[in-house]
């Protein structure tokens, strides 16, 4: 089951590794990236972060959506973590499970985005995506610490 989706450019952290985790009663964290899966390096990087009591997933896009939608993950409470709003929108568009919000946190600045929040840079393409998923139903916010007031994703 899923209980967060959130967009973090930076993926596991200690802001999403402790508060968040801790906040939403969840045992599994799972690291859906194409790259990360490749990547012996940030794996281990990742796992340095990863709460003492969490079970920690890497996986890529499609190895998560054929996870979720195969059943196997139904066991676990997931924090699932993507780092772009093209890896969210697969990963939504992909999936059986109804995924209710989408948390975005943190997209770093890039050639052609527009600030949306302090920690939230969108290209025209997110933008649309964001606003396709609305749409369709997820209620897609911009909140990067718990402590923050979540704010509703409006496109400019």
């Amino acid at each position: 089951m899923i209980k967060l989706l959130r967009v973090d450019h930076r993926l596991l952290h200690g802001q999403v590794a402790v508060s968040w985790f801790n906040s939403l009663d969840v045992n599994t964290i799972l690291i859906a990236n194409d790259a990360v899966a490749k990547d012996d390096f940030r794996k281990s990087a990742i796992r340095l972060a990863k709460p003492e009591n969490a079970k920690l997933v890497m996986k890529s896009i499609s190895d998560s959506v054929a996870a979720i939608n195969s059943g196997v993950t139904d066991k676990y409470k997931m924090l699932v973590v993507v780092e772009s709003v093209d890896d969210a929108d697969r990963l939504i568009r992909g999936s059986k499970e109804k995924v209710a919000a989408l948390n975005v946190g943190g997209t770093k600045p890039r050639e052609g985005t527009i600030n949306y929040s302090k920690a939230v840079n969108l290209t025209s393409e997110e933008a649309e995506k964001l606003a396709a998923l609305e749409h369709d139903g997820v209620n897609v916010y911009l909140q990067q610490v718990l402590n923050e007031t979540a704010e509703k994703f409006s496109k400019k």
